[in-house]
């Protein structure tokens, strides 16, 4: 009987459990600790892959990106220009450069990674069908291009012609119904759109959490006496006018918010979708508990929590980890393992450390290429093409970090998601896509280690 590789990966986003089930399904023994739960809930739960690329205007480029710039703003820097919404993101890989992860793994690991993903999440989500980007309205009124969207919102895509309602609680300042309604206006987006502000969540008091609204749709609380779905219908239906799509911050229901959507839905006479909200993200939320029912269905072991602290090599042969430092509350506890996988995050997810002189991977001291003047870490244009978005580990096709002289850190380390260096993530929108694409080369390498 073949014995089963033991892989440890540390960190618990969407890179980290990528990376322990692919790794499970090679047939590894996987455990995943982080310290805290995923940043997903603090995201839209959009899975973009690749919606922008630098500016490189190419004859013969297709016509649907030159009417989708006509159409959408382009991104603009001091730096020089990103062109976009991308229609194929495949198709634009190759306008990368070539230290972008991936420029190093190819355009196959980044579909083998969506495809996972389709698999750990179902139903939940769309676009499967094609390579093609959608275009999802958000909370800010712009429109983001991603390769899978939630169910909940695709009623509101931006290529559908038919008129759209928006509606916004008036208790819920950081939506505005009306002002996202202008702002896709002003996109050029292919229908008729208005918003509306109601009187609704004002049941709950001033400082009333999205997930209690999203709990009394659920279950259909009373509000004065009227079941709170029955009341929301009512509070809207004056301000659908001829909309055949009606659009809500993404807080309609918790656990049944596919019964909630069709509910109002039905009442209405047209189409509900949510709309991506800012955190705390409901559709980040639901997300984040699908992807742990699927870590459980992998036969994962995961603990969150505990934050891994430091490591000690191999006494025979310091080129291997032989184990990570877990703190259990001051206690330092070690967590041995044949392989490691690093997916602790960027700058935003603590995976990686600045101060004034230099950054820093914490867990294992990883290189990560810099600049020595501080002052070129960035330029004078808040907005600008700043060099540290760019800042992470140096990977190779393994997705192993490699040091300053290009060989790998340690034997058996590997690395995902945005600790991952190279891409500017936030520009490109390609958050989601780069955790899935060395998510899965960094589980698959680590249950199946080059000997």
């Amino acid at each position: 009987m073949a014995i089963e590789s033991e892989v440890l990966v540390v960190g618990g986003g969407l890179a980290g459990i990528t990376s322990a089930i692919a790794a499970a399904r090679e047939g590894a023994d996987v455990r995943l600790v982080c310290h805290k739960r995923t940043s997903l809930r603090q995201a839209s739960g959009l899975i973009d892959g690749l919606g922008y690329v630098p500016a490189r205007s190419e004859p013969g480029e297709a016509d649907e990106i030159t009417q989708r710039r006509k159409d959408f703003r382009t991104v603009r820097s001091s730096r020089g220009e990103y062109t976009g919404p991308l229609v194929t993101p495949f198709k634009k890989i190759e306008a990368l450069p070539p230290t972008h992860p991936y420029s190093i793994l190819g355009p196959e690991a980044l579909r083998e990674g969506l495809a996972l993903f389709d698999e750990m999440t179902g139903e939940m989500y769309l676009g499967s069908h094609t390579e093609k980007n959608a275009l999802i309205p958000t909370f800010g009124g712009t429109v983001k291009p991603t390769a899978r969207y939630p169910r909940a919102v695709a009623a509101g895509i931006a290529s559908d012609s038919r008129p759209m309602a928006i509606v916004g609680f008036r208790s819920f300042t950081e939506f505005d119904a009306r002002q996202v309604a202008d702002t896709l206006e002003l996109a050029g987006v292919p229908f008729d759109v208005t918003g509306a502000e109601i009187e609704f969540a004002e049941a709950f008091g001033a400082d009333a959490k999205i997930t209690r609204v999203a709990k009394a749709l659920d279950h259909d609380e009373p509000i004065d006496g009227t079941p709170a779905r029955q009341a929301l219908v009512e509070a809207i239906d004056p301000h659908v006018g001829d909309a055949e799509r009606v659009g809500f911050p993404a807080l309609l229901g918790d656990d049944h918010t596919v019964a909630v959507r069709a509910d109002l839905g039905d009442r209405l006479g047209v189409d509900v979708f949510e709309i991506p909200m800012g955190p705390p993200s409901l559709l980040g939320l639901r997300l984040e508990d699908r992807l742990y029912e699927a870590l459980d269905a992998e036969g994962v072991r995961f603990e969150t929590g505990n934050p891994v602290v430091g490591y000690e090599t191999n006494r025979d042969d310091p080129s291997r980890i032989e184990s990570v430092w877990v703190d259990h509350k001051g206690r330092e506890v070690p967590y041995s393992a044949e392989q490691f996988v690093l997916a602790t995050g960027g700058f935003v997810g603590k995976g990686l450390d600045s101060d004034r002189k230099r950054v820093q991977e914490p867990v294992f001291d990883c290189y990560i290429p810099q600049p020595d003047d501080r002052y070129d870490w960035f330029v004078d244009d808040a907005f600008g093409d700043h060099p540290y978005a760019r800042f992470g580990l140096r990977p190779n096709e393994s997705m192993q970090p490699l040091d300053a002289d290009g060989e790998p850190e340690f034997a058996n380390l590997y690395a995902a998601g945005s600790i991952v260096g190279g891409a500017d993530i936030a520009r490109e929108k390609s958050a989601s896509g780069v955790s899935l694409a060395t998510g899965i080369v960094a589980g698959r390498m680590a249950a199946n280690p080059i000997q």
